[in-house]
């Protein structure tokens, strides 16, 4: 069985499927390409065929090119990738001409797409080249071209399709955002041609009745204008002068895809369009040879997947897909944990002290699904259905014939030690209890409980429902059930899961925090936190680390830092960090929630800029450092207990810990995570590097034992950890 197969019916249609076997989505592999290639030029050579249409054997079209054949093509080199990336404008072009004669262009047969359901990346380009594109009127389908958000672009002719079909303006959301439509609004946006209650019959009927005229694509006539105007035009001018400074905005500079792709636009619209199109292939090529590119890719594609479909799950523990959830603890963080739950289908008890403070958390979810109808995301009976699964309560015998119980309450050892015996009264053996803490020892809550082999750690995000990390934490005497059920829920609720061993602040806070703190140790020394904010956005941090602790409040940080400094005693490492903190706290500077922080806010709690109150305090040296100094220090700290993690046990998979890092606290995203970031290093300079911040600014940055060794030896993360092909 193929990829592609075709069909010829009496009435001359030939319409070739693609339905790739033991795929939940098609993907596209370069043997697929050879055989869609075949069928084309049958079906052109064929005088009984008087039309195409390609259409899909799967609900959702496609999902996109088979990454692990761009990376197979990047191992051979960027001749091999630039020739196998023409070979695919080759027979896309060939569906686009569809035998046209090269002088009069006529004499083509008509070419039709069905999309019955999503259709992404390549699953989307093979229909842009094709001569009219009918979309089942499918309002959960998606269509676009996400390329960009795992570090590529379209580069199977859809940057210059899109870009000569709609104009640079029109086009940059749809290229340089990713953005995703519904086949309406995909419609209404110029990006396909025909919403149809039945697609198939009307492509038919369009193959059928087309003409010449109907075949001939804008830029192959004569004569053809790019909308908004080329490069050259004044209006064309001013479009690609501001998109280059909003690209250059967004990305900083550090993510090479985005500026290819408009280069690829900007050098495309100036030449013909087969020109355009090996244009297109070169920057394309510039890009699958980038590091960056191939570590996001790996990160939050082919890792990010992997690990949601089970990479790290016990294998031999039976589906514990959970039917009924208990939430402990109805605050913010427990009334998201409710919602997501209920979205799932999962029947919820929200439970709190009081009446009121449940029914505020279950108001959380109503308050989401009236947004949600009133932005036509969910219909009315779908958001009646949803709180109709929630019962908020303070009565903990609702509890029974829950299979899983969260507790959200407040992060104090008693507390949870109190919910955790009254939870264990009421409900089943068989019941997993996990709790959700961002910084309390797993192993030493498990204490509280009668059954410590079914207590297990899970570590939301805050929002909930917007934060795709969910980290699960393994006491001492976790067990194999209560990892997959932990899996199987966060499954269930369309999180991405990490896996990791007890300790303290586990993995992701492990990391952040010191993030935090150089931020504020720099403050003191008298960096200038202009720059250190900017330091961060311009290597890749969605938010530099004041604005960070601001978000997060200074009084948390400074309850933290008490925290830490009792447990560890003379090894405490940031009491410069403390004097700051307990300052800012003194003067009732919280961050964004008292409007007063690092930064100054307006009584909205609009962020107003760096204050001048802290630059008072801390006065600014005259000698600044060098911005890749402060750059290195940032991510260094940050990357440096990645390494340690790993090497303590705290991290079992190397996935998890670049993974993790994205998608946990936005660790550069352009870098793949902090384990990759280091492979681009060399952990030879990366090692040499410590050494050299060591003794700048001290031993928080000595090389683990690790990273030397495998400076030694010439390795890399992914070289000596590799997980199994089998696993990815």
């Amino acid at each position: 069985m193929t990829d592609f197969t075709m069909t010829k019916d009496a009435e001359g249609i030939a319409t070739i499927t693609w339905d790739v076997p033991e795929k939940s989505m098609n993907v596209l592999s370069f043997d697929g390409l050879q055989t869609l290639n075949e069928l084309v030029d049958d079906a052109l050579s064929d005088e009984a065929v008087k039309g195409i249409i390609i259409t899909s054997g799967k609900p959702d079209f496609a999902a996109g090119m088979d990454l692990n054949v761009l990376a197979t093509l990047r191992e051979a080199g960027a001749e091999a990738v630039f020739d196998g990336i023409m070979k695919m404008h080759g027979v896309l072009r060939k569906i686009e001409r569809a035998g046209m004669d090269a002088k009069t262009n006529k004499g083509g047969k008509p070419v039709a797409a069905v999309l019955p359901g999503t259709a992404l990346g390549i699953g989307l380009e093979i229909p842009l080249a094709c001569h009219r594109v009918f979309a089942a009127d499918n309002a959960k389908a998606k269509i676009g071209l996400p390329e960009i958000m795992v570090g590529l672009f379209p580069g199977a002719g859809g940057t210059t399709r899109v870009a000569r079909k709609m104009g640079a303006m029109a086009a940059s959301p749809f290229l340089l955002e990713g953005k995703l439509s519904d086949p309406v609004k995909a419609k209404a946006a110029g990006l396909i041609d025909e919403v149809s209650a039945d697609p198939m019959a009307d492509a038919r009927a369009w193959v059928l009745s087309a003409g010449d005229a109907d075949l001939l694509k804008p830029w192959d006539a004569k004569g053809y204008k790019m909308p908004g105007g080329a490069p050259y035009h004044p209006a064309g001018f001013m479009t690609f002068v501001g998109a280059s400074a909003m690209v250059n905005g967004k990305t900083k500079g550090v993510y090479p895809a985005a500026k290819a792709l408009l280069s690829a636009v900007y050098e495309g619209a100036m030449v013909d369009f087969d020109t355009a199109l090996r244009i297109e292939a070169r920057w394309f090529t510039l890009i699958i040879m980038n590091p960056s590119s191939s570590a996001m890719i790996r990160s939050l594609f082919i890792n990010k997947g992997a690990l949601e479909k089970g990479a790290v799950r016990p294998a031999d523990v039976a589906d514990q897909r959970v039917k009924k959830v208990g939430v402990l603890g109805a605050g913010m963080m427990g009334a998201g944990i409710a919602l997501v739950s209920a979205q799932a289908g999962i029947e919820v008890v929200l439970l709190d002290r009081d009446q009121a403070a449940a029914d505020k958390g279950k108001a959380y979810s109503a308050d989401y699904a009236v947004k949600g109808v009133s932005r036509k995301k969910i219909t009315q009976d779908k958001a009646d259905a949803m709180l109709a699964r929630i019962t908020a309560t303070t009565d903990y015998n609702d509890l029974a014939g829950c299979d899983l119980i969260v507790e959200a309450v407040f992060e104090d050892p008693k507390i949870k030690a109190e919910v955790t015996a009254q939870v264990e009264a009421v409900i089943g053996d068989d019941c997993i209890f996990a709790t959700n803490t961002s910084t309390l020892p797993i192993s030493d809550l498990a204490k509280a409980s009668k059954r410590p082999e079914q207590f297990i750690g899970i570590h939301f995000f805050s929002p909930v429902e917007k934060m795709m990390l969910v980290e699960i934490i393994k006491g001492k005497e976790t067990g194999d059930r209560a990892v997959a059920k932990a899996l199987d829920f966060v499954r269930q609720i369309k999180k991405t899961p990490i896996v990791v061993n007890d300790a303290r602040f586990f993995y992701a806070n492990r990391c952040i925090i010191p993030y935090i703190n150089e931020g504020i140790r720099m403050v003191k020394e008298g960096v200038s936190p202009v720059l250190i904010e900017n330091a961060a956005k311009m290597v890749g941090m969605p938010l530099g680390p004041l604005q960070l602790v601001d978000e997060t409040s200074i009084d948390l940080g400074a309850k933290i830092a008490r925290a830490t400094r009792a447990a560890m005693g003379d090894a405490y490492p940031d009491g410069t960090v403390d004097e700051v903190i307990f300052w800012m706290e003194a003067q009732g500077r919280l961050g964004r929630k008292s409007k007063a922080g690092f930064y100054d806010y307006d009584a909205a709690g609009k962020r107003q800029g760096l204050s001048e109150v802290v630059k008072a305090q801390y006065p600014q040296a005259d000698d600044q450092p060098d911005l890749i100094d402060v750059q290195h220090r940032l991510l260094f700290v940050q990357s440096l207990e990645a390494v340690r993690a790993l090497e303590d046990g705290v991290l079992m998979d190397i996935r998890e810990g670049d993974v993790g890092a994205i998608l946990g606290w936005g660790f550069a995203p352009w870098s793949g995570g902090p384990l990759s970031w280091f492979d681009m290093l060399g952990a030879e300079y990366a090692a040499e590097r410590c050494d050299q911040l060591v003794e700048a600014y001290g031993d928080r940055f000595a090389c683990p034992a690790l990273l030397r060794d495998m400076a030694t030896k010439g390795q890399s993360f992914y070289g000596r950890f590799a997980p199994e092909k089998s696993a990815a």
